[in-house]
């Protein structure tokens, strides 16, 4: 039995080996010796326990103590368990040590928590960023519309990176700037001569307020004379006027041609009535000769009246068989 446990104590011992130098990271502890940063055999097996990777923290550690940045092991590892970056927060460290902007580790963290690049900050910091404006419509008060672009010069706060607006918020409020000194200037005329009044008007109303930069400079980089948009607005409205002018002719016209319609009924309707009236003349006559109260003398000296007259009338020009109102509706027809 001693035998076997003897010929396996090699076997065993290597197995330990093996076990040992997977589970601790020998020779990322070496590289740490080497570099003449202190890490602990315990700290390196610590992570293997709480499963971070130690290659992620001891590397970043080595750097952040070579860059000259005062940090603690146990500070990048409570930032990799929150999700942090810990190689862009070490860089962005040691990009700040060597620039000179004052800024700590647990700002760089929480910056870097809050979904910020840290490392993008402090580079724009040193070397700030131009941003440039789409093309802005303005109209100037003679109605002539400018087509402006801008370029906006702009560095990192790192103090104002977290819960600071972006860059669309600076881009809306450059375009709402230009819109507003355009619009009060008395003439396109006067922005194309002096464009930098723009500029100037935009810089005064402290645009960078609230967001996680601090403008430097609005550069003009071009304005175009557009559509001259108080002609159109004339041309929109004499064109809205002619149409209701228009509408309510066609309601006049229509009216009186309701009115006309209702006169030649009435008319007719009345024309209708006489006819019906005279039709019942000589019903009226033969009974009145019947009952005696017209004689047959009084008949015939009637229809001598009704003959002069109709003579008369004749040599007046008038065709006495000829209703007057008869014959203009027929030359209208």
């Amino acid at each position: 039995m001693s035998l076997i446990l003897a010929g396996m104590l090699p076997l065993l011992i290597i197995i330990f080996l093996i076990f040992f130098f997977s589970f601790v990271p020998i020779g990322l502890w070496i590289s740490a010796i080497a570099a003449g940063v202190k890490v602990s055999l315990m700290s390196l097996v610590g992570m293997r326990l709480r499963r971070v990777p130690p290659v992620r923290i001891i590397l970043p550690f080595i750097k952040a103590q070579k860059g000259g940045v005062e940090t603690t092991i146990d500070k990048l590892e409570a930032h990799f368990l929150a999700g942090g970056n810990v190689d862009n927060v070490v860089d962005a460290l040691i990009a700040a040590t060597r620039a000179d902007i004052p800024i700590t580790f647990e700002r760089a963290a929480a910056i870097d928590l809050a979904g910020r690049n840290v490392l993008e900050a402090v580079q724009m910091s040193v070397n700030p960023k131009v941003i440039e404006t789409p093309l802005i419509s303005a109209v100037a008060k003679d109605g002539i519309e400018l087509k402006v672009k801008a370029r906006v010069t702009v560095r990192a706060n790192i103090d104002r990176l977290v819960g600071g607006a972006g860059e669309a918020t600076i881009i809306a409020r450059v375009g709402e700037g230009i819109v507003t000194s355009v619009g009060s200037s008395g003439s396109h005329a006067e922005v194309l001569e002096n464009p930098d009044l723009i500029s100037k008007l935009v810089l005064d109303k402290g645009l960078d307020s609230g967001t996680a930069f601090e403008i430097l400079s609005i550069d003009i980089a071009d304005v175009d004379v557009g559509r001259n948009i108080g002609a159109r607005l004339q041309m929109d409205q004499a064109d809205a006027d002619k149409n209701i002018a228009q509408a309510k002719a066609a309601e006049r016209r229509f009216a009186a041609q309701a009115r006309e319609q209702e006169m030649r009924a009435a008319t007719q309707e009345m024309r209708a009535k006489v006819v019906e009236a005279e039709a019942q003349i000589p019903q009226a006559i033969a009974d009145a000769l019947r009952s005696g109260n017209l004689g047959v003398m009084d008949y015939y000296g009637m229809q001598n009246i009704l003959a002069d007259t109709h003579m008369r009338e004749s040599i007046g020009g008038r065709t006495p068989d000829r209703d007057p109102d008869r014959a203009d509706n027929e030359r209208e027809r």
